[in-house]
């Protein structure tokens, strides 16, 4: 992960907890925050997706991220929200929502400060992890959204035969 020696060349991260533990998203690939709300539940979907959202006219599916790494769902609460984040999936930009227990800050990482991610201690398999960040005293867990979001057991490809009449499929592509 350690590429250069460049310290100028900073890079922010926004940092948020699900299931106790922190992770973080490069600043450049989330489009905003928003309250934790009612969904929409969609049959036939994994269950890593809680359902999707109306965001201004447009259907955004809603990852649990805890459920996705093999951890109980959190509880939701009042400082539960989901992270819109926009990936490359498929080749297109796409648009999903991940939720999140809370969200804590933005921090700036320069490349020295992210590690190679160790094969072992976390749930998070270390092909979804870009590195992990060193903040202060702590690390925070950076990940690949595009393949953590990307995997092969997240969105279903949907035949025609496989959706019933009248309900969406989340595949893309």
């Amino acid at each position: 992960m350690n590429k250069g020696h460049n310290t100028t060349d900073q890079t922010q991260y926004l940092t948020f907890h699900i299931a106790g533990e922190e992770y973080a998203v490069g600043i450049l690939r989330v489009k905003e925050i928003i309250t934790y709300g009612t969904l929409t539940t969609v049959p036939q979907t994994p269950p890593s997706i809680r359902g999707v959202i109306n965001l201004r006219g447009s259907v955004v599916p809603v990852v649990d991220l805890a459920v996705k790494f093999g951890l109980p769902s959190s509880p939701v609460t009042n400082r539960t929200c989901i992270v819109i984040v926009e990936l490359n999936l498929a080749a297109e930009q796409t648009v999903m929502g991940i939720m999140a227990d809370s969200v804590s800050e933005v921090v700036e990482l320069i490349a020295d400060d992210i590690l190679p991610a160790p094969p072992f201690g976390t749930h998070v398999s270390t092909d979804f992890l870009r590195g992990m960040g060193k903040a202060g005293a702590k690390f925070v867990l950076i990940l690949d959204i595009d393949k953590v979001l990307a995997a092969a057991d997240m969105i279903k490809p949907a035949s025609p035969s496989a959706t019933p009449a009248g309900f969406v499929s989340l595949a893309t592509g």
